[in-house]
């Protein structure tokens, strides 16, 4: 009876439809019979219930079945308790905020920062006004500017708002500039800045040609620049915009594994901004510059999403003038842009992205072609670059040359370059200690100047020696020639190869030895 009754105290301290004398009415019934009759008519039960506790005879039997109903009936009491503090604290909160919130705009228009705030306003009606944006633009950004002004100055959402009218006021979204469509000019830029490349400066060429003619009804090319380091494929960019009068952007994708870098993020990420498309149009200023992406072939793949497929909207020109980043939430035209790729290998881009451009290949530099670039450019370039144009210093061919084969294993001409900018140091060096300093660099000079050559040359023998053959190797240097020695030992008549040899030198010498063995009797030699 004493549990019953505990019960029923929280019962009537919980409920607001128990009377508060029910409780000290119920602690003065001795009856097990009597206090479950009073207790179960106190509670709001259901007329089943009811029915079945009168129709139970027993007293302590009709008690425990009042002690389960009590239970059941305090489970809906402090669940309805604890609703409804949750409840008045909402309220109280909610309460207080308000009361702040205008306590602060008061304070504001006290200090006059509610003035600031709508001045700051003013000036972005006026901005969006003055921009020629497209009509969804301006659409959205009204949209958007309605909301800000309805917001209090210190809302959370005031600053992502203000972020977000910036940048869809500064994009380029109709400005643009005109090419230049001089095919002569544009050729002498390009040989003015790069030796040889005439396939490259020939695609280029004939574009503009198109373009003069043909100027509404050309497709921009997507170019993809594959070849070796140091072979002028970002230079040749640069160029190219040069020579059409275009803005030049540049971003590498080398090591990027996040699709947000190319797409964005939505703006309800803290800290959300476009991706780095739309962050290299905003620099540009203008809707059709040169944009050249970099390291094409190292971007990555991981949880986060693939950027390469993410290109595949970008660099197609059927999707790119509905270019959708995830933080603008408006479709953006890159169709007026000219893309260009540039890559070391084509085995790691995948094929759809593949597909979608036009590979042009920068071959490694021929030892002529590498002499004609350092008179013509890297020479003239490092002496100016080190203080050295009016000090009369000349770099003989012989010296030149030996760069190019003895401290520098490259196909392109980086490497190169970096070697001519160390002797360019070592003699402004001595220039600013008022030494003497070589007027005219010869190989001889340089050992004194760079220390003992890096690399050695293969030469040809001058006679056939037995067990002696030559190779032909293609290296990432460019080509090569490889000597081959061949020892005959007793054995098993096997072909034992030493050394880091490739598939093909391999192959090679299996076919070599077949080739002895099906000769052996017109050779003179015994096939065992």
């Amino acid at each position: 009876m004493r549990a019953v009754v505990a019960l029923f105290e929280k019962a009537v301290d919980l409920s607001r439809k128990l009377p508060e004398d029910a409780y000290t009415f119920a602690i003065n019934i001795d009856d097990p019979g009597w206090l479950a009759d009073f207790i179960g008519a106190t509670l709001d039960l259901p007329a089943v219930a009811r029915q079945e506790l009168l129709e139970i005879l027993e007293p302590e039997e009709r008690l425990r079945r009042v002690s389960m109903a009590l239970g059941h009936e305090l489970e809906v009491l402090e669940l309805e308790d604890q609703i409804q503090s949750k409840v008045q604290e909402e309220v109280e909160r909610s309460q207080r905020e308000h009361f702040l919130r205008e306590q602060i705009r008061v304070l504001q228009g006290e200090l006059g920062d509610a003035d600031i705030f709508g001045q700051e306003l003013e000036e972005l009606r006026a901005e969006i006004d003055a921009r020629n944006l497209p009509a969804e633009v301006k659409a959205k950004a009204d949209k958007e500017l309605a909301r800000l002004a309805a917001m209090p100055p210190m809302a959370p959402e005031v600053g992502i708002i203000r972020t977000y009218l910036d940048w869809i006021v500064n994009l380029p979204w109709l400005e643009r500039t005109e090419d230049r469509l001089d095919v002569q000019l544009a050729a002498d830029i390009l040989n003015e800045d790069h030796y040889g490349l005439d396939r490259v400066k020939d695609r280029v060429l004939e574009y503009i040609a198109v373009r003069s003619i043909a100027s509404d009804t050309m497709r921009t090319p997507i170019l993809c620049f594959v070849g070796p380091p140091g072979t002028g494929k970002t230079s040749m960019g640069k160029s190219i915009a040069r020579a059409m009068g275009r803005q030049f952007i540049r971003i590498s994708l080398g090591g990027v594994h996040d699709e947000a870098e190319i797409r964005g993020h939505r703006r309800t990420y803290i800290g959300a901004l476009p991706g780095r498309i739309i962050q290299a149009m905003r620099r540009s200023g203008t809707r059709n510059p040169l944009f050249m992406l970099d390291e094409v072939d190292k971007i990555g793949q991981d949880f986060r999403g693939d950027p390469a497929s993410a290109l595949l909207e970008v660099l197609d020109p059927e999707q790119n003038s509905t270019f959708a980043d995830h933080y603008l939430d408006l479709d953006f035209d890159l169709s007026s842009v000219m893309f260009i790729t540039t890559a070391n290998t084509l085995h790691t881009i995948p094929e759809p992205l593949l597909d979608r451009m036009e590979v042009i290949e920068f071959s490694g530099y021929l030892e002529e072609e590498k002499l004609e670039i350092c008179h013509q450019f890297l020479v003239e370039r490092q002496m100016e670059q080190h203080g050295l144009a009016n000090r009369n210093i000349r770099f003989e061919e012989d010296a030149l040359r030996t760069l190019i084969r003895q401290y520098t294993y490259e196909a392109g001409v980086r490497n190169l370059e970096r070697e001519i900018a160390n002797v360019c140091r070592k003699i402004a060096r001595r220039v600013a200690e008022k030494k003497t300093y070589p007027k005219r660099i010869s190989a001889k000079r340089l050992t004194h100047l760079l220390g003992r050559p890096r690399f050695s040359e293969e030469t040809l023998r001058d006679e056939d020696e037995v067990g002696v053959v030559t190779g032909v190797a293609w290296t990432a240097g460019g080509g090569d020639i490889m000597i081959f020695e061949v020892n005959l030992t007793k054995g098993k008549g096997g072909l034992t190869l030493t050394g880091q040899l490739g598939d093909v030198m391999q192959e090679s010498a299996q076919t070599a030895l077949t080739y002895v063995r099906s000769q052996a009797q017109v050779l003179g030699i015994d096939e065992e």
